[in-house]
């Protein structure tokens, strides 16, 4: 086994990559990034990859692929790449990688780096996500292998995310109209309470809830969305949960699935 430190290449050196390319330096690894628009001492992704034993791919889903194929001509090691984008998207990168016989890993940062660094909870998929774990957790990080192709971390992550940024949407949106109607305060320690309460028994009231009482939760969402209008404030969420009970009410057949749903958390 080599004694030499691993060395790890960072494309894109943005608020995670940076936080990245200093906890992996501390830990012992040797730390080679690019950014277009931040000096590096590199010129490209080929030449920060060249030699690499890993190259974390941290920029953006709209730069992904093209990171990807530019990287492509020194990269001799794992590539891994940690930007958001859907399950189609990393299913691509891993076929561009595996034309060109490169390992590849689809990785998935599942809470916010700033203050966590490289000990964010990570989720990885795909042909080399054992080996990105395992050389990652040497250097103090928790990356959690799933078994499957590349895009099944991207989809617990993107699953996940359609549920809480939904719920911040929500509550952002709520809040704005209490603020407007003079009681924010108030609903501010509703949904506080509501929070601190939450139980597995709530995920099942939601659930079934809104399957059974659909009907009359439509007329109550479509009152809610005139009363934000009333307010000067836009119904975004409020119209989206009108027009979703609206579909569970018709029983439409993309709303088929949802109390099976609530049946298998019973």
């Amino acid at each position: 086994m080599s004694d030499e430190p691993p060395v790890v290449a960072i494309l894109g050196l943005g608020e995670a990559g940076s936080e990245f390319a200093r906890d992996l330096r501390a830990a012992g690894a040797v730390v080679r990034g690019y950014d277009p628009v931040v000096p590096s001492g590199f010129d490209s992704e080929s030449d920060a990859a060249e030699g690499a034993d890993l190259v974390l791919s941290v920029n953006s889903s709209a730069a992904a692929v093209d990171a990807l194929r530019a990287g492509l001509p020194k990269v001799s090691g794992v590539w891994a790449d940690l930007n958001t984008a859907s399950p189609g998207k990393k299913r691509e990168l891993a076929a561009i990688a595996a034309e060109a016989a490169i390992d590849f890993a689809d990785v998935a940062i599942m809470a916010p780096v700033p203050g966590r660094g490289l000990r964010v909870p990570m989720l990885a998929s795909g042909p080399a996500a054992a080996a990105v774990s395992k050389l990652l957790g040497a250097l103090g990080a928790t990356v959690e292998v799933l078994p499957g192709e590349a895009g099944v971390a991207a989809e617990r992550k993107l699953l996940r995310s359609v549920f809480f940024k939904g719920m911040s949407a929500a509550v952002v949106e709520a809040l704005e109209a209490a603020r407007a109607a003079g009681v924010q305060d108030w609903l501010r320690g509703v949904i506080v309470e509501e929070l601190t309460r939450a139980d597995e028994s709530t995920v099942e009231r939601l659930v079934t809830g809104s399957v059974k009482h659909a009907k009359r939760r439509t007329a109550e969402m479509a009152a809610a969305a005139e009363m934000l209008g009333e307010l000067g404030v836009a119904a975004d969420v409020a119209a989206a949960s009108r027009d979703q009970l609206a579909r569970l009410s018709s029983g439409s057949s993309k709303a088929t699935s949802v109390p099976r749903l609530g049946e298998e958390l019973r």
